[in-house]
């Protein structure tokens, strides 16, 4: 057995436990930084971590000089400054790994130079990125005082909702979030809960003391029929994708938005007219007053290029800069951007069921006004589970 153990291949394969003790801790860090921790048992939490923890550090300590064990003692301490400071007060799961990330650190089988060289760059991290971080909180998040007074989930089980009261300097106010209850990552010992995931579908001022949630179920035909009711001018924001697979091209979706005033009046406008200026419905002799012309293809372009657009874009002699060539952010330089809407009403019941919208679903009332429509948040996309944007609001835990 001992023989078994000395044995340098031995070693190499448990130095892959090392390897997955830090993939959960960078799991961790990653939940921390778009995920809620909510724990039902802090003492099965605590026993858990302990018991892996303790497991990791004797495997670590037994591979320590093994290069992937090395590796993996720098790692530790520096994934778990987002869990220290976006978890901030679950110490019962940040304690133990944080101990092993020291204990290792020290231990491990690296020269002394590098474990003082990495030792003090981890300890900046902390000691700035603490610093920053309660900085933040303490100057740019809002003071306002929420109380939850009730909360629930819909009919079918896909969203939860929760109305909020907020208490500020303005009388205060009443809000309705609706997220969705399809979304956690669930453990035996923690559910996490995606960060910024909320919409407000209702709000009002001043705070409202009685409140009223009624959950009911529509089918997908029935809501169409209440919102071409409505109005036939219902706008919807699908993908590019969809938006061409509908015969909205990206020549059909160039507009021309927040024009100077003067080239309004060249256009026939008046000052405060404010709408987006489609570009297929200007003549030629208007297009040419933003410097664009149309082949006879149809297609825009970019009559005489500045030199700083043709640093940008380089053409070949007797080539046109096609406006479908050029990046959104370099058209918004001639006022140009890309519709992202379409009308409701240009969909059947079919197109519809293609775009994702369910044949039946849940519809919320607040105080008797229609405030959520399963349909609309498909349609819109409120709730894009797969996405994962960097943001200063996931700062506020």
């Amino acid at each position: 057995m001992k023989s078994f153990f000395a044995n340098i291949w031995t070693k190499r394969v448990f130095a892959l436990l090392s390897l997955l003790y830090t993939f959960i801790v960078g799991s961790l860090c990653y939940y921390s930084i778009f995920y809620k921790i909510h724990i039902p048992s802090r003492v099965n939490l605590m026993l858990v971590t302990i018991i892996i923890s303790v497991l990791a550090l004797v495997n670590m300590l037994y591979t320590r000089k093994q290069i992937m064990t090395r590796v993996c003692s720098f790692l530790i301490l520096p994934l778990m400054l987002p869990v220290v400071l976006l978890y901030f007060g679950e110490w019962e799961m940040i304690i133990p790994i944080i101990a092993v990330g020291v204990i290792i650190l020290l231990l491990s089988g690296a020269g002394e130079g590098a474990k003082t060289a990495f030792g003090t760059i981890i300890l900046l991290l902390y000691i700035f990125g603490a610093l920053g971080y309660f900085l933040f909180t303490s100057f740019f998040v809002s003071s306002a005082v929420q109380h939850e007074v009730e909360s629930g989930v819909s009919p079918t089980g896909l969203y939860r909702y929760r109305v909020v009261n907020t208490e500020d300097t303005s009388n205060g106010s009443t809000a309705v979030y609706v997220e969705p209850n399809y979304a956690d990552v669930v453990y035996p010992f923690a559910t996490f809960t995606l960060k910024n995931m909320e919409y407000i579908v209702y709000q009002e001022r001043p705070i409202c003391e009685d409140v009223k949630i009624e959950w009911t179920t529509m089918s997908r035909s029935d809501i169409t029929k209440q919102l071409d009711s409505i109005s036939d001018h219902i706008a919807i924001h699908p993908s590019a994708e969809n938006l061409a697979k509908y015969g909205h091209t990206f020549n059909a979706r160039l507009q021309l938005s927040d024009i100077e005033t003067e080239d309004k009046f060249k256009l026939g406008l008046t000052a405060s007219d404010v709408e987006p200026i489609p570009l297929s419905t200007l003549t030629d002799e208007q297009l040419a007053i933003f410097n664009i012309a149309r082949d006879e293809m149809g297609d825009y372009y970019i009559k005489n290029p500045t030199p700083k657009t043709l640093e940008e874009y380089p053409l070949a002699d007797g080539e046109k800069l096609y406006l479908k060539d050029m990046s959104t952010e370099w058209l918004s330089n001639f006022y140009i951007t890309l519709s992202s809407a379409m009308l409701l009403s240009e969909l059947s019941d079919s197109d519809l069921a293609d775009l994702g919208v369910s044949e039946s679903g849940d519809v919320m009332t607040y105080n008797g006004k229609i405030c959520f429509r399963y349909y609309v948040a498909e349609l819109e996309n409120y709730f894009d589970v797969t996405s994962r944007k960097l943001s200063t609001d996931l700062l506020e835990t």
